[in-house]
Order: C-alpha cells, then sequence, then structure tokens
C-alpha cells in the first residue's frame, strides 16, 4: 500500500507554532498583573487581552488544524467562522453594555439600589 505524504510538515513549524502559543500564555499572564490605561477603566487591559486570544486562535486553526495549507474553499469557512465570532461578540457587548428597562408589572431585583419602587397594581374588579 502507497502512502502520501503530501501533507506531512515539519516538526520545526509545529514546535515554532508551540513556542510561539508558549510565549503568548506568559505574556497573557503577566498581563494580568499589569494595569494599563486610565485608572477607573480596564478597557484597554480588555482589548490586549483579547487580541492575545484572537492572536492564539489563529495560532492554532492556521498550523495544528491545518487551514494554511488548506483549500480556498476552507480557508473560507475558517475566516467565516472568525467572522461570525466576531459578530457573536458585538452583539454580546451591546447586551451587556445597555442601561436595564423596567417593566411595568414586573417586579425589580431587591439587591438594585437604582430599580424604581415597585409598581402598585390595579385593584380586582
Amino acid at each position: 500500500m502507497k502512502i502520501d505524504h503530501s501533507h506531512a510538515h515539519p516538526i520545526g513549524m509545529y514546535l515554532k507554532t508551540f513556542a510561539a502559543l508558549l510565549a503568548l500564555m506568559v505574556l497573557t499572564v503577566v498581563m494580568a498583573f499589569v494595569h494599563v490605561g486610565p485608572p477607573e477603566s480596564s478597557a484597554i487591559n480588555n482589548l490586549i487581552a483579547m487580541a492575545i486570544a484572537v492572536t492564539k486562535a489563529v495560532l492554532v486553526v492556521l498550523f495544528f488544524m491545518h487551514v494554511k495549507f488548506s483549500t480556498q474553499l476552507t480557508k473560507f469557512w475558517a475566516v467565516l467562522g472568525f467572522l461570525w465570532f466576531l459578530l457573536m461578540f458585538i452583539m454580546f457587548a451591546d447586551y451587556t453594555t445597555r442601561p436595564r428597562e423596567y417593566i411595568r408589572g414586573w417586579e425589580p431585583a431587591a439587591e438594585d439600589p437604582k430599580a424604581p419602587a415597585a409598581m402598585p397594581q390595579p385593584p380586582a374588579r
């Protein structure tokens, strides 16, 4: 039986990718203890953490999942997956940053100091 070695990749590629992932992991841990930006905000730290995480994900997808050496269709679906993740992230960020709207008839949470007082219910007929 003939073995097809056309998809074999050098071990050095995997070792370099692994070393890059280890370096990014160390950078992630270091950045967890370093505050960047204004003291009252962690937005820049969050952006840095997300950039490191996306870089690690791209390395894994490109080299360990062999997308870099795949067909154009595989690359298209990989990019589409990242765009879908970006869309979900933007929608979640939008959802979590909106102020709460209290609706008449719904009881506000007792621990929320900004919640208005409970609306009186109309008398039963």
